[in-house]
């Protein structure tokens, strides 16, 4: 079995990879906390409405009644991001970059890190449980 190919799975590596290109991108907002004119970066949040949707448009859905839910009923512009936002602080050689606001970024990414492998181990001990693999 493999299982790259299970959904959750999927999900959690897709997760996995999106913070640690998060923190790479976090540690470089740090790293030029000194740069003149230098801009915080960070990247788009996965947003598990875009990750359910992009799962149900592999699976081909038919309705056979029309009580059923159809894909297209979700609200309009649901997915649609907010005003981009602007830094508080601007040093006066023109840089944003709030070392504590990097910091306590980075330490959500850590926390959310450790929480997709600590979910990745138990459902793969479930799993092997279920086939009898323990």
């Amino acid at each position: 079995m493999d299982f790259k190919k299970l959904t959750l799975f999927e999900g959690i590596k897709r997760r996995v990879d999106w913070l640690n290109q998060r923190q790479k991108v976090l540690s470089e907002n740090i790293a030029n906390a000194d740069t003149p004119k230098y801009r915080a970066r960070d990247l788009k949040e996965i947003k598990f409405r875009d990750a359910l949707n992009d799962s149900v448009d592999r699976v081909n859905i038919r309705t056979t009644d029309p009580k059923h839910i159809s894909k297209g009923r979700a609200g309009a512009g649901a997915n649609r991001e907010g005003p981009e936002r602007k830094p508080y602080e601007t040093a006066p050689a023109g840089n944003a970059v709030v070392l504590e606001e990097q910091v306590m970024k980075v330490s959500d990414t850590t926390v959310n890190h450790k929480l997709m492998t600590e979910l990745y181990k138990k459902h793969l001990g479930m799993l092997r449980t279920a086939t009898g693999r323990r």
